[in-house]
């Protein structure tokens, strides 16, 4: 019985890493699409099989997932499953309105949910959760805004006596590195999330006497994640890449450059932050260098409102689910 769940987990662990790399794909691959750089079939190609190689470059993320949010003493099998499908419900919720929120802290939320309701709340280790969580998910997105708009103002001021045609030209050629680079860094931060639940839940069965990522987890973790994104959320692609505001070759290669530098520090320091924020932000970073009136303030406020939800959200959906399912 007790195999037959870990096997159970480490299939909707997967599940939940395929779901999270075409509710995910938007990041790297929206604004290479809208600007007509690559086409939507060639950029979810390209930006799955960097999300794979992504995968590879470290497990210091999915060390803190799997021993820096919640005692890990305290996280059986059903916790970890109650946690994964909490959020993969989010995923799917938030993939059908087209609203990109947080794959990572829909995660978090599940994990810490459903281990609250299994053992109480002294089992979440709140002060990792606040270093390696809450303040990232608040000055991340900050730091992506800025960092967005402070590189457009500088291009702007390299580019300014140059003819705007051939701006473009060369931009479109720009943008090709860095979404790139957007979706190596991806792979970097989020396929490590789910390589951290899986090693969790075998440390829990006491297959690992210590907390080391196997290979095969990371292979599987990446080949999937990979697969994931070359499936494409497109609801997801159209809210980020024209929905927010109308991008050119410049802004997309502005946007990614910047997201990417944040999230693959973060991913260096094993900080679990959301991609999803920080490329949004920095396209939003990005876009007010045309004013304030560029940015389509409805739809960026129905992405905020997202994400402030998630955690919560996701926590009560998989306290709901270990008090209901028979694990």
């Amino acid at each position: 019985m007790v195999l037959t769940l870990l096997i159970c987990v480490i299939v909707t662990a997967l599940v939940f890493e395929y779901i999270n790399g075409f509710h995910d794909s938007a990041n790297a691959i929206a604004t290479v699409v809208s600007t007509k750089v690559l086409t939507a079939r060639a950029a979810v190609i390209y930006a799955g099989l960097l999300n794979i190689a992504g995968a590879f470059m470290g497990t210091h993320v999915a060390s803190t997932i799997g021993r820096g949010i919640v005692s890990t003493e305290s996280v059986t099998q059903g916790v970890i499953l109650c946690a994964l499908l909490s959020a993969i419900i989010w995923n799917l919720i938030t993939w059908y309105y087209g609203i990109p929120s947080s794959s990572s802290h829909a995660l978090i939320g599940g994990l810490m949910g459903a281990t609250i309701s299994k053992a109480g709340y002294h089992v979440v280790h709140f002060d990792g959760v606040t270093k390696k969580v809450l303040m990232p998910m608040v000055t991340s997105p900050l730091i992506g805004f800025g960092i967005g708009f402070l590189c457009m103002v500088l291009i702007l001021w390299l580019c300014s006596r140059a003819n705007p045609n051939t701006v473009n030209k060369y931009f479109k050629k720009l943008q090709l590195v860095s979404s790139g680079i957007m979706a190596l860094s991806h792979g970097s931060n989020d396929a490590q999330k789910t390589m951290g639940i899986i090693t969790l839940a075998l440390v829990s069965y006491h297959t690992l006497d210590t907390f080391e990522v196997p290979y095969w987890v990371i292979l599987g973790c990446a080949v999937t994640m990979g697969l994931g994104t070359m499936a494409g959320g497109w609801r997801i692609i159209r809210t980020m890449g024209s929905k927010m505001i109308k991008l050119k070759p410049v802004h997309g290669f502005a946007a990614e450059t910047s997201a990417a530098a944040v999230i693959l520090t973060a991913s260096h320091f094993g900080i679990p932050v959301s991609t999803t924020h920080i490329i949004s932000t920095s396209i939003m970073g990005v876009g007010s260098t045309r004013g304030i009136h560029a940015l389509k303030w409805g739809i960026v406020g129905n992405i905020v409102m997202a994400w402030i939800l998630t955690i919560p959200v996701c926590m009560v959906i998989a306290a709901v689910l270990y008090r209901i399912l028979p694990v």
